[in-house]
């Protein structure tokens, strides 16, 4: 089994409910923390976006502005194109649907486990995937079987010329009347060079987004 993403799992076939995200490096002194009760389980989703690089980052402060937050990714194909260099613990992939498969009747631990589904970021094709119900990967299928009574965020990230096009806004008033969270991009340099709308919010608006849903719960 070939992983492109960095995947520490000392077990080969461990519950998928054992998948916990540690974060190295220092993280980021909130500005406030939100205190829960018991423990607010975020399941995010990444997919083939550069701001993908995000995702430790993203990591690291929602781990400092929530009291207990159990935190699992899973991520595209796509997106491990960025994530190799990332050292934020295990990612799951298509491939590990299908390892953990045993029969007919396995509970879909992914979707019951979380409260939370963030997709950060939301590339232009899942996008699309999305607003017309494709699920092709384990992120799509994830979202298509979501409980829309629980949050779902999703944090968009294209070029300019992607987020201009009239099929984004078609596609993005699909998913705000499906009952998404649509948490939009920032006007700034983009890696293309050029200086215009499609970066990814910022980590702390992500955050923010992610705690005020927890909060409602």
């Amino acid at each position: 089994m070939v992983h492109n993403c960095k995947y520490e799992n000392p077990d080969a076939s461990p519950p998928i409910n054992n998948y916990n995200i540690s974060c190295s490096g220092p993280a980021s002194t909130p500005q406030f923390i939100v205190t829960v009760g018991a423990m607010a389980k975020v399941l995010i989703g990444v997919t083939g976006s550069v701001a993908s690089i995000k995702l430790s980052e993203l990591l690291d402060k929602l781990h400092a502005s929530v009291s207990k937050v159990d935190v699992k990714v899973v991520a595209t194909k796509n997106a491990c194109h960025f994530l190799p260099a990332l050292t934020c613990g295990p990612v799951l992939l298509d491939e590990d649907e299908w390892r953990l498969w045993r029969s007919r009747g396995d509970p879909v631990l992914h979707i019951e486990w979380a409260d939370i589904l963030l997709i950060a970021p939301l590339d232009a094709n899942t996008l699309a995937k999305c607003a017309n119900g494709i699920c092709d990967n384990l992120v799509t299928n994830v979202i298509r079987a979501w409980d829309f009574s629980k949050p779902i965020i999703a944090c968009p990230a294209m070029n300019t010329a992607m987020w201009d096009n009239p099929l984004t806004v078609t596609q993005l008033e699909t998913l705000r009347n499906l009952g998404y969270t649509i948490l939009p991009p920032q006007e700034k340099l983009l890696v293309c060079g050029d200086v215009g709308m499609g970066a990814m919010a910022s980590t702390d608006d992500i955050v923010s987004a992610v705690t005020d849903a927890i909060g409602r719960q």
